[in-house]
């Protein structure tokens, strides 16, 4: 088997966790990274074992040798960078969202849908084994007609004021932040699990620090140290620490979920639950090999992720036996296979879990109608 080679551009923690799940896949090597600057570059490779680290990603695109590149850099780069490797003859998985307008991620669709390469945006929640299993017995009418989605996705590492980080400031995040960072996960794996599509929203927006402290050098420079008022610099913040969104989808189902990045004690938890007029199925992200199936009359299961028990759809998301956890790492491990099996292929993966940028702009479109509504006040419909 010929190895593929790869390069990352971006090795902040998302970055860093693409290159360590590309290295437990047979037949591809990391050759390359890109970061932020030569010096950050060179840290960054000599810490990941990657010889060739540039300051420039233009570089690392430059590499003839390299197959295919994972841009993990804020979501301000991300249009520009995927579009330079696409030029370039390079497959792209990019992290989401694809871009931070709706015009941006329509015009990496046409690009990536004309170059013949393969292409994939990071929605790796889809990727929990028993995520298949659900998706398999909501085609399968097990759950009968979904009446009603509801669920959160809540962290808390914006919990303070002192909290800050680049995803803040609209000029490299986009307009939208909760919702656009972790509620665009949410919809998508809905959307996703049920076969059915967001008709109309209506939302709810709060920020709950209006004025947050930046640090005025890198957190480095305050190890082990107190920070004085003087180090820091008052910063208004525009976009939403938090999000209520009611939805109605295409087929007459009724949903609602709330986001927050200020709910203490909520590291990183999404989660659902789905109702039908069978049964009900919820699941929850920071409990992942285990879901809940609700009966009216009969008793309620808890499901354990185990090849022998789930449905075959989900069997080959699942690398080791029944009580052997897996979790977040997987996830993108087992997208990362599809993405190369297809990139070996020669062509997109026909495959209904994977991903494609046409999915990175659908969750551009549910967004930006969000951001709207929140504006607005009103219920609004998602435009295709």
């Amino acid at each position: 088997m010929k190895k593929l080679k790869t390069g990352v551009i971006g090795i902040g923690f998302i970055g860093a966790a693409h290159v360590e799940a590309l290295r437990r896949i047979p037949g591809i090597e990391v050759v390359a990274i890109a970061h932020s600057s030569d010096a950050k570059a060179k840290a960054k490779g000599e810490e990941l074992g990657v010889d060739r680290a540039f300051g420039d990603y233009r570089q690392l695109l430059a590499i003839k040798e390299i197959d295919a590149v994972h841009v993990c850099t804020p979501n301000h780069l991300h249009c520009p960078q995927t579009k330079d490797a696409l030029a370039a003859g390079k497959h792209v998985i990019c992290e989401k969202p694809l871009a931070v307008t709706v015009k941006e991620a329509q015009e990496l669709v046409k690009l990536a849908e004309s170059s013949g390469l393969v292409t994939a945006v990071h929605f790796n929640i889809r990727f929990y084994p028993l995520m298949a299993h659900i998706r398999a017995m909501i085609a399968g009418g097990e759950l009968g007609e979904i009446y009603a989605v509801h669920g959160s996705y809540l962290q808390d590492w914006l919990f303070y004021d002192t909290d800050y980080n680049w995803r803040l400031e609209p000029e490299y995040s986009g307009e939208s932040r909760a919702i656009a960072d972790i509620g665009s996960h949410w919809m998508d794996l809905i959307e996703y699990l049920t076969g059915g599509k967001i008709g109309e929203v209506c939302a709810d927006f709060a920020t709950i620090h209006k004025i947050r402290k930046k640090p005025l050098k890198p957190l480095e420079t305050f190890a082990g140290k107190l920070l004085k008022p003087e180090d820091y610099k008052d910063i208004p913040i525009g976009t939403e620490d938090y999000a209520t969104v009611m939805l109605r989808f295409a087929g007459g189902a009724r949903g609602v979920f709330t986001v927050s990045q200020v709910s203490a004690g909520r590291k990183n938890r999404l989660y659902f639950e789905i109702d039908g007029s069978k049964k009900s199925v919820a699941w929850e992200s920071e409990l992942p090999n285990q879901m809940w199936i609700g009966r009216r009359d009969g008793p309620n299961e808890l499901l354990l992720r185990d090849p022998s028990l789930v449905h075959e759809d989900s069997r080959d998301l699942i690398g080791f036996p029944g009580g052997h956890n897996e979790g977040f790492p997987d996830t993108s491990k087992q997208l990362f296979k599809q993405f190369y099996a297809a990139v070996r292929s020669g062509g997109p993966s026909k495959d209904p879990r994977y991903p494609t940028f046409r999915h990175g702009l659908r969750e551009l479109q549910l967004c930006d109608a969000i951001l709207q509504s929140s504006k607005k006040r009103a219920w609004l419909p998602v435009k295709d």
